[in-house]
């Protein structure tokens, strides 16, 4: 019993090394509640297993909300920003800047509309990244970003 309970922390902890903001958020929520599951229940096993179900669920969907919020500005940014034109904003939950530059946009014969656009972001920590990427308008009328 004692073995398991640091070997799901660990695990957890690996987990928080993904590349999306909900799996790293689900990664966090299950180190917490297995955390809180083992120090609540009296069978430590149990507590440690619901917890750490609930607290990845909990933190998903914390991640994936953060993620909408900026998934939904640059969206806007890719339809209503004129080309060579920032557009910044700052995001509620995190406090990470971002600032978007889209390029003209490209038709093809066959329909498809994609547009590349340029996106810096600098974290509440001073930490920049530039992602230099593509965007395709979905038959809906949103974007989807692809790198």
């Amino acid at each position: 019993m004692k073995r398991i309970i640091p070997l799901i922390l660990i695990l957890s902890l690996l987990g928080a090394c993904q590349t999306t903001r909900p799996q790293q958020t689900a990664a966090l929520g299950t180190l917490a509640g297995a955390t809180l599951g083992a120090l609540t229940f009296k069978n430590k096993i149990s507590g440690a297993a619901i917890g750490a179900g609930a607290g990845m669920l909990v933190g998903y969907i914390v991640g994936n909300e953060m993620d909408r919020y900026d998934q939904a500005h640059l969206s806007d940014t890719l339809e209503r920003t004129p080309s060579g034109q920032a557009s910044t904003w700052t995001n509620p939950d995190t406090y990470a800047q971002y600032e978007a530059i889209p390029e003209p946009p490209r038709q093809y014969n066959d329909g498809r509309v994609e547009r590349d656009v340029t996106l810096r972001a600098r974290m509440p920590n001073g930490e920049m990244e530039t992602v230099y990427a593509k965007a395709y308008r979905q038959p809906d009328g949103t974007w989807q970003l692809v790198q």
